[in-house]
């Protein structure tokens, strides 16, 4: 789906002059905003949309932080699609279980630092807890399309 079929739908659900008004905005350039919007055509009717600034910066920043931010707002978090590397079988099933369990090594040892020294847990070493566990999941999840994939299956 394009940005602006995303925008147009999502402004369909409120309508769109309450989201222009909500926005502080002309209900003409959120009408804009849901139409394509050509970069090599200066003449179409679309004018550049939020969803497609914010893949800009993104592109610019190569800052996954703007993705997971974006996530976090709507109340979840993103999982980058893992990439599966070629190595031989024995070797490879190697290397990604041991990846998954020092990740989990890792966020477990994250939560103990963060509740040996005073009892809790802050919101900064949440964001610790958070990464670790975020980098447990990337590598579980690389390990889940590798068997999917049939990289584990020996060949006879």
């Amino acid at each position: 789906m394009k940005s602006f079929e995303v925008l147009r739908d999502a402004a369909e659900s409120v309508g769109v002059k309450a989201l222009a008004a909500r926005l502080n905005l002309s209900t003409a350039l959120v009408y804009k905003w849901c139409q394509e919007s050509m970069k090599e055509d200066p003449g179409s009717s679309g004018a550049r949309n939020p969803l497609d600034r914010l893949k800009e910066i993104y592109d610019a920043t190569r800052d996954i932080r703007l993705v997971n931010w974006i996530c976090n707002q709507a109340g979840g978090f993103f999982v980058q699609n893992p990439e599966v590397t070629k190595e031989p079988f024995d070797i490879a099933l190697l290397n990604i279980t041991q990846r998954m369990v020092t990740d989990f090594g890792s966020m477990l040892s994250t939560v103990s630092k963060s509740i040996e020294n005073d009892g809790q847990i802050t919101p900064d070493e949440a964001d610790h807890i958070r990464q670790a566990w975020e980098n447990l999941k990337m590598n579980a999840e690389r390990f889940v399309v590798a068997c999917e994939q049939g990289r584990y299956a020996r060949k006879r």
